[in-house]
């Protein structure tokens, strides 16, 4: 089972961008971690009919009353919750772990901050990075491949634009 991990798109039309429907399109679960925006966006995910969401800070009114605020699903025996907020940093993951193991899952899949993140411990935390707006990264979602009750994940990087800072370093490293 193939898991796209998605957070922060941050779009205001209801039109997934070709590049990213590219990355989707052989998936069997669209994870997104909130944070839609409009909620024309969050519907033309919903369309797809693999969606597995929710709702983040900046999402419209609609949204927050059709999806929830933290989930959990089972994919081939493995436990997997979702919430938009639970960090405040990649450098500390303490109250992540806690949250996943409050909410009993082997898999904690986050979004907010806009970097992403793999983590694993006794359980494995995920945040996808947002693969529109992009904080400190380049954009990119998360693959999670569950196989016969184990679990591969990996960044996938995503074309589009990298955050300022970003495109300024690499623009200092040649010489520029």
């Amino acid at each position: 089972m193939k898991i796209v991990a998605i957070s922060d798109t941050h779009i205001e039309t209801g039109k997934i961008p070709e590049y990213l429907a590219d990355v989707l399109s052989d998936c069997d679960i669209i994870a997104h971690a909130g944070d839609f925006t409009s909620y024309e966006c969050f519907k033309a995910f919903e369309a797809t009919g693999k969606l597995k969401a929710v709702h983040g800070n900046a999402d419209e009114a609609l949204i927050k009353q059709e999806i929830p605020e933290k989930i959990t699903f089972e994919v081939e025996g493995i436990k997997i919750g979702m919430v938009h907020e639970g960090a405040l940093s990649l450098n500390d993951t303490t109250a992540l772990r806690y949250l996943a193991l409050e909410m009993e899952v082997d898999i904690l899949i986050f979004g907010h901050l806009h970097r992403p993140l793999i983590e694993k411990s006794d359980v494995l935390l995920i945040c996808p990075g947002s693969p529109t707006k992009p904080r400190m990264s380049d954009p990119c979602v998360v693959e999670i491949d569950i196989r016969n009750g184990n679990v591969f994940a990996r960044m996938i990087g995503i074309v589009g634009q990298s955050c300022d800072y970003i495109e300024y370093s690499r623009k200092l490293a040649e010489g520029k």
